[in-house]
């Protein structure tokens, strides 16, 4: 507990004092000024330990601390400013749903597919699986998150089927092989782990998968599959 509060005491200095030389200074009393005549001895006694009112803290341990705690707030800045989800107002369960998964699947803890089937800008049935992860990666989804745009299905993603013109595709993604099989449909191979994640909505997902099937104001049919990465 005390080993505690002394590093809570020390963080606290680095986080007050920009400088070392601050904290130096913050030591020296005008009594020490007086007396020395010099603010450099001064700071170099408070350094040793031989003046000063408080925690004595060497130049090197100050600086690491500070870079600690300066890499420890870009890091955190810059998370939240790659979450495109952060600060938004979600209504729908579907975008609730993506913000709650879109730091894992950011991370790589996590590979969700997501599947919808809904109309195209030309009133066109579509369907098709989309992974999450890989298109966090490779587009801007704040126009998702802010009701401006909407997340459909593309011939570019894991599978795509145009109801109409019957048009039928299907990609590998960074994370995910598509494998058809004839009893079951489509099945999605891992690329990290290797484990087979199964769409079919009769059978069970796989190994350290899921399946959540979700009621949305902006979609026809939604379905999440969730998958947790673990290597071998």
């Amino acid at each position: 507990m005390e080993e505690d509060n002394a590093a809570a005491a020390l963080d606290n200095i680095v986080t007050e004092f920009h400088t070392y030389e601050d904290f130096l200074d913050s030591q020296i009393t005008s009594l020490d000024l007086y007396y020395l005549e010099d603010e450099e001895l001064a700071r170099q006694l408070v350094e040793l330990g031989y003046r000063g009112s408080g925690e004595v803290l060497k130049r090197e341990e100050f600086e690491t601390r500070k870079a600690a705690a300066e890499a420890s707030r870009l890091s955190k800045r810059s998370q939240q400013k790659t979450l495109a989800s952060v600060g938004k107002e979600l209504k729908d369960n579907f975008l609730k749903a993506l913000a709650e998964r879109e730091e894992v699947n950011r991370s790589g803890k996590m590979t969700s597919i997501i599947f919808i089937r809904d109309r195209n800008a030309l009133g066109q049935e579509i369907s098709g699986y989309i992974d999450y992860s890989h298109r966090l990666k490779t587009e801007e989804f704040d126009p998702y998150f802010n009701g401006k745009k909407r997340l459909l299905p593309r011939a570019t993603d894991l599978s795509f089927y145009n109801w109409e013109t019957q048009v039928s595709t299907s990609n590998a993604s960074a994370n995910y092989q598509v494998m058809a099989d004839n009893s079951s449909g489509l099945l999605f191979k891992n690329k990290t782990d290797r484990k087979i994640l199964n769409v079919d909505p009769k059978a069970t997902p796989g190994d350290n998968s899921s399946r959540t099937p979700l009621q949305s104001e902006l979609y026809s049919q939604v379905v999440i599959y969730d998958h947790i990465t673990r290597r071998t």
